[in-house]
């Protein structure tokens, strides 16, 4: 779907909250609703994801003044009140870049369509102030080690730590990744991180799927070098590999507690960890792609060891897709978290409803409302989110006011 202009991203702001608010609806969450309990102990999570990255829900285009940027922010926000969510995972590192001042990076091109220009206010700030105001949790989502949609360093600006340190860098698949493999990189991804942690009231720190890039036909990811310097001791490189990204979540979920102890840490990974034809352990699928092999990351293990406080896998497929059907990878989920304190929400892909190309089941307005029926069955999933903001706002073919009208009567606090 094309970017909306400020003026349609306003209006449709505006006529969705008409369409969808009852009265209480943008007021705190009411006391009865605080009350509600579903099939499993203790209220839901309603999410949606807000992505900043090549502008996809917000700001719908860099350049905007500061004013225009906050009026678009607030609407999503409102939107999310008009349609009975929760909370709020906004990206607000998604380019080793802020929308913040931090100290460690510089402000985001997204803002201004200059990397490093101040915009003028504070995204990040306002956001947890407005979302608070209006009963929404707010997670800040951050993506690790992604530092360019391009491969040309000269590109960044040049006080940029990927500029600093050209070393921390590896051009991929017509991307710049830091290293994952390099303790220093390490160790400043988490301190730029931190930064939001410390000087913010976030619900949340969220992680997104990005760890080791996806593999890319052709293409090989050289961190071989940095693999004779610190991989003495694994079996293999993918082992080495899995120890990073281990020591990135473990690492971070114990700076975490300790500076904010109410602050949670979730992750939402790709869907599948790895297939039962791979691993007994792992689901009934026939993925392409296992986060486990690929994108080196055992997700379901991060759950076992109780190192993050949510998951919320990207269930992105239909109930009967063949490859990854949607109704055998949410009970496998629910089977990971079970006994494990780790709260599970199921990822929702409503950007697919109506979208061209799409199978038909994509096509019915209805389908992801059936997801949320399933979801009943199963005890241990606590909510679901949905990608994206975009989609939750404009809603083209009416697959999210199906979800609202169907699943969500009243506002409810989120599962904190």
């Amino acid at each position: 779907m094309g970017l909306i202009g400020r003026r349609g991203f306003v209006v449709t702001a505006a006529g969705a909250l008409a369409a969808l608010a009852t009265a209480g609806d943008a007021a705190a969450v009411p006391a009865s609703a605080r009350r509600r309990r579903r099939h499993g102990p203790g209220p839901e999570f309603r999410g949606m994801w807000l992505a900043s990255v090549a502008n996809r829900d917000w700001p719908s285009r860099p350049g905007l003044t500061a004013a225009e940027q906050r009026d678009e922010l607030l609407a999503l926000l409102d939107t999310a009140v008009a349609r009975r969510l929760n909370a709020v995972v906004f990206q607000v590192r998604p380019t080793a870049d802020a929308l913040w001042p931090s100290p460690h990076e510089p402000w985001s091109a997204y803002l201004t369509g200059v990397q490093g220009k101040d915009p003028g206010w504070d995204p990040l700030g306002t956001a947890v102030r407005e979302a608070h105001l209006r009963g929404l949790e707010l997670h800040a989502w951050f993506n690790p080690y992604r530092v360019a949609n391009h491969t040309d360093p000269s590109r960044l600006v040049a006080s940029h730590p990927a500029r600093v340190h050209p070393d921390w860098i590896l051009p991929y698949g017509g991307k710049l990744y830091y290293n994952p493999g390099l303790p220093d990189v390490r160790r400043f991804v988490q301190d730029a991180m931190m930064d939001a942690v410390l000087r913010y009231d976030i619900d949340a720190v969220h992680f997104d799927d990005y760890f080791y890039p996806y593999p890319v036909a052709g293409q090989v990811f050289d961190d071989d070098a940095t693999y004779a310097r610190y991989g003495a001791g694994f079996p293999d490189k993918a082992a080495w590999r899995r120890d990073n990204t281990d020591r990135l979540v473990s690492g971070m979920a114990d700076r975490i507690k300790k500076a904010r102890t109410r602050v949670r840490f979730g992750i939402s990974p790709f869907g599948v960890w790895r297939n039962a034809t791979t691993d007994p352990l792992g689901s009934g699928t026939r993925a392409g792609v296992q986060t486990y092999d690929d994108l080196h990351a055992d997700t379901r293990k991060w759950v076992k060891q109780g190192w993050i406080d949510y998951i919320v896998p990207q269930i992105y497929w239909n109930i009967g897709f063949a490859v990854a059907d949607y109704a055998k990878l949410l009970p496998w989920w629910n089977d990971v978290v079970r006994g494990t304190g780790v709260h599970l929400y199921a990822g929702e892909a409503l950007y697919k409803a109506g979208a061209p190309g799409q199978p038909a089941p994509w096509q019915d307005p209805a389908e992801l409302s059936r997801h949320l029926t399933l979801a009943r069955a199963y005890p241990h999933v606590r909510g679901h989110c949905f990608f994206s903001a975009k989609e939750v706002m404009t809603d083209p073919i009416g697959a999210m006011a199906r979800v609202v009208a169907d699943h969500y009567p009243t506002r409810v606090v989120p599962p904190s």
